[in-house]
């Protein structure tokens, strides 16, 4: 599929994966531009890692429609493969290779032209801010240089499109900051960032938000505006979690009332 110019880098329409009766993820829907930083806010188990992975080709739709960077997630899984950097919860790198061989055994996953390699490799040790740890091997680095180094190998093939799924889960405040940094610079580089996370406040360096919970998007836009539309008896100083959790007792209150009425 041709990428039209200006199209939005992700939709995604009515998309829903089943796991026999079990709707992990029911009927979700947005668009996201491209160079933004979109968040999906949600609790352990609320759909959010389901998500990503379908529109990363990892995992088939039971139903509903998307693409990724051009690609349809139905008929070109794998093409969205290559057009996409990739970052899962679980720390994927080799600890016992050095950060430098770790960053071209990446390249060469990503079928990195060898005569662009070194240049690129040379970009993520910047990027990351790992000029003095070259030489290290992986698993003597704190969490936080790991994330690092997971992000740089994500994107050593420059994609448009780079999934997060909880990319900062274990890391302290403070590194956290300075990943999101690192996000930050991508995204003005015109990368399309899709975050996935469960921290309050980290939700709230995302462009927009998509509010998910059992499956469902329940909100979405920027934070500000989430907190100006739902904040709970119209408080003037509501934060992103006095809002979700207002938003998850109205859902379950129409959930619980649909129920009493199917009945």
């Amino acid at each position: 599929m041709a990428e039209r110019a200006g199209a939005p880098a992700v939709v995604v329409e009515d998309l829903v994966k089943r796991f026999g009766r079990f709707a992990a993820v029911d009927g979700v829907s947005f668009e996201v531009a491209r160079g933004e930083v979109f968040g999906f806010l949600g609790p352990n188990g609320a759909g959010k890692s389901t998500t990503i992975r379908m529109l990363c080709g990892i995992l088939a739709p039971t139903s509903g429609r998307g693409s990724v960077a051009g690609c349809d997630i139905m008929r070109e899984q794998e093409a969205i493969k290559s057009r996409i950097g990739y970052m899962s919860q679980k720390f994927s790198l080799y600890e016992d290779l050095t950060v430098e061989e770790n960053i071209d055994f990446y390249g060469g996953i990503h079928r990195v032209p060898r005569d662009r390699l070194r240049a690129r490799a040379e970009w993520v040790v910047r990027m990351a801010g790992l000029e003095r740890h070259r030489e290290a091997l992986t698993g003597t680095l704190s969490v936080g240089w790991k994330q690092r180094l997971a992000l740089g190998c994500a994107v050593i093939h420059a994609p448009p499109v780079l999934f997060l799924d909880e990319p900062t889960s274990g890391v302290d405040p403070a590194s956290r900051r300075a990943f999101w940094d690192l996000i930050y610079e991508m995204a003005g580089q015109g990368v399309t960032v899709f975050v996935t996370t469960h921290y309050m406040d980290e939700a709230e360096y995302c462009d927009r938000l998509a509010l998910i919970y059992r499956g469902k998007i329940i909100a979405m836009g920027p934070p500000s505006e989430l907190k100006r539309a739902h904040a709970p008896g119209g408080a003037a100083e509501a934060s992103l979690e006095d809002v979700f959790v207002s938003l998850v007792e109205a859902h379950d209150s129409a959930q619980g009332r649909l129920g009493e009425v199917r009945a």
